[in-house]
């Protein structure tokens, strides 16, 4: 763990570094920028105004040999209790947000969120992203992940992406020229994702409404209202994880305020203040459990970040 002198002068060097409207931190909870509500906070937490900022930082923190971590939405990502070390950046100024049209595609930054996706894509009558709707991530999150819903996923749709790499040069490449598999981009792992193109397919607002209300509709019947991280576990081949988990008898286990959702089997939800470190032993409980009785071995879907306390 970074000690408070060093934290300290990260601080202070990067007031220097950033423009003044980017937004700097020290030792800020993370708890409320993630879905599920719960890990600690960050040493150092940026929130950059421009890409020449977020530029800026990664150049300072290599130099440094500073560990940093970039957060989207804070869904699919659990953070454990203790927090993240070094500098924690976040992609939440309205500069990585912007949503443009151009006859069937929208270029969609980072930060921007997968509902307004959704809705700037019905106002102008393009198909095909409805399913990005229900998902409460931003378009980085879903592009690292390859999020998806209904049946879709992320890269499905998209044509070419923008990135910045750790040395803070930016990117274009085509989504031909990148590796993307089931609920990840390993490349995203180590570069930042900046914009993406989506490709929507022309059609009547009318359709599109209809097919986002169902889409809604089945969300609203088959997953928690509660605080979650979305689904923890990757749907093994034979059958899916929520069904597995039902088919056990886990739903409703509890582990201090963490509980598995009785409306889905594939969601813990945080009901009554739980801990990171709640979460954390009801997916080993759920793992060794699936293990000794179905010998599948469960792998995460959720994203686990973080330290736990000392």
């Amino acid at each position: 763990m970074l000690d408070v002198m060093n934290k300290e002068q990260i601080f202070a060097d990067l007031k220097h570094v950033l423009a003044p409207e980017s937004v700097l931190r020290l030792n800020e909870s993370l708890a409320k920028k993630t879905t599920l509500r719960v890990g600690g906070p960050a040493d150092v937490y940026v929130e950059p105004a421009s890409e020449r900022d977020l530029a800026r930082l990664f150049r300072f923190c290599l130099q440094a040999d500073i560990p940093f971590t970039v957060l989207g939405r804070g869904s699919n990502l659990l953070i454990r209790d203790g927090g993240i070390r070094g500098v924690v950046v976040r992609l939440a100024h309205k500069n990585f947000s912007d949503i443009k049209v151009s006859g069937p595609y929208l270029k969609c930054g980072a930060g921007a969120s997968l509902k307004e996706v959704c809705n700037i894509a019905r106002q102008n009558g393009l198909a095909g992203l409805e399913f990005l709707g229900g998902i409460p991530g931003s378009v980085g999150g879903a592009m690292r992940m390859n999020a998806g819903a209904m049946g879709s996923a992320t890269f499905e749709r998209i044509e070419q992406i923008s990135y910045m790499d750790r040395e803070g040069e930016i990117h274009d490449v085509f989504v031909t020229q990148i590796e993307v598999y089931y609920r990840t981009c390993p490349m995203l792992r180590t570069h930042i994702a900046l914009s993406a193109i989506f490709r929507g397919d022309p059609d009547s607002k009318e359709a599109i409404v209809a097919r986002t209300n169902n889409f809604n509709e089945r969300r609203w019947n088959s997953q928690p209202k509660e605080p979650s991280a979305g689904c923890i576990f990757k749907n093994p081949e034979k059958i899916p994880a929520g069904k597995l988990v039902q088919e056990l008898g886990l739903k409703g286990k509890q582990i201090g305020g963490a509980i598995v959702s009785p409306v889905h089997g594939n969601f813990i939800v945080n009901e009554k203040n739980a801990t990171a470190a709640d979460v954390l032993q009801l997916i080993e409980f759920i793992r060794e459990k699936v293990k000794a009785e179905r010998g599948i071995e469960l792998e995460t879907e959720v994203e686990i970040l973080g330290e736990d306390p000392e």
